[in-house]
């Protein structure tokens, strides 16, 4: 599986790990031993398995966030407006999972890569777009979807 859908498997998301164990929001940049890992600036994770010994039973409460992506990063990675995650009137609305963290919305990018068959290396560029949209190169792989869209991976 590539890398993109797999950027969360080992990690937790701050805001839920925070919430449950009542501690200020900062406090992971206290932890020298809890890597952590942010997105678009705004969304803070850190590692699992790695959280102080006192707060290690959190983890059996917290959300698996694997394969799952928050939709504002997954839309610029994507390079697709957020709105297509956002709206089920969009037309692949449907075709994506999604899952509500402490107000947060993911969107399930692995699974929606294995339907449709989507590889993807770590440096590819991946854009979603109507298919008129799309410029299909020489070094690129197309994968037709639904609703006369389709995804171009650059490698």
């Amino acid at each position: 599986m590539s890398h993109l859908p797999n950027t969360l498997n080992s990690f937790w998301l701050w805001r839920e790990v925070s919430s449950k164990l009542g501690v200020s929001n900062p406090a992971y940049k206290y932890w020298k031993n809890t890597p952590n890992l942010k997105l678009n600036n705004k969304y803070v994770f850190v590692q699992k398995n790695t959280l102080p010994e006192k707060h290690e039973h959190v983890e059996k409460i917290l959300t698996d966030l694997s394969g799952h992506l928050p939709i504002k990063y997954a839309s610029d990675k994507l390079h697709v407006n957020e709105h297509i995650f956002s709206y089920d009137k969009m037309k692949l609305y449907k075709e994506f999972e999604y899952k509500f963290v402490e107000d947060i919305k993911f969107v399930n990018i692995k699974k929606f890569f294995i339907e449709f068959g989507i590889k993807v290396n770590k440096n590819s560029i991946i854009q979603l777009a109507k298919m008129k949209d799309l410029e299909i190169t020489a070094d690129s792989t197309f994968y037709n979807l639904k609703n006369d869209y389709g995804i171009v991976v650059y490698d």
